[in-house]
């Protein structure tokens, strides 16, 4: 029987990076971070992350595994249900062109 090889990053076959949904997370991420006024190191921490990893998350450059999902609800006090609903809240914004700046702070 052949060892399998794990390798990083997506999967065989995936073509592109799906920029929309992760700039949704990582503005709802943001959003509740900051309403509960959590640095994003602490956020980070109490996820199980690095703070440069969760930095990427907020940005839009990194989609997260369901497993880091979790963790990162969790760590928002919030259920991962909780975390979609904001999530598609924004990627409607997104979508409709309507992205604001980084300091973004109203409620979504």
């Amino acid at each position: 029987m052949q060892k399998r090889e794990i390798r990083r990053g997506r999967p065989t076959g995936s073509k592109r990076f799906e920029e929309e949904p992760a700039k949704a997370f990582g503005m709802a991420v943001k959003v509740l971070r900051t309403e509960r006024g959590t640095a994003q190191e602490a956020l980070a921490n109490l996820a199980g992350v690095e703070r440069a990893h969760m930095g990427r998350i907020e940005r839009g450059e990194h989609m997260p595994t369901l497993a880091v999902i979790l963790n990162v609800a969790g760590a928002l006090e919030c259920s991962a249900a909780f975390l979609m609903e904001e999530t598609e809240k924004c990627l409607k914004l997104v979508r409709a062109g309507a992205l604001v700046d980084e300091d973004h702070d109203n409620r979504v």
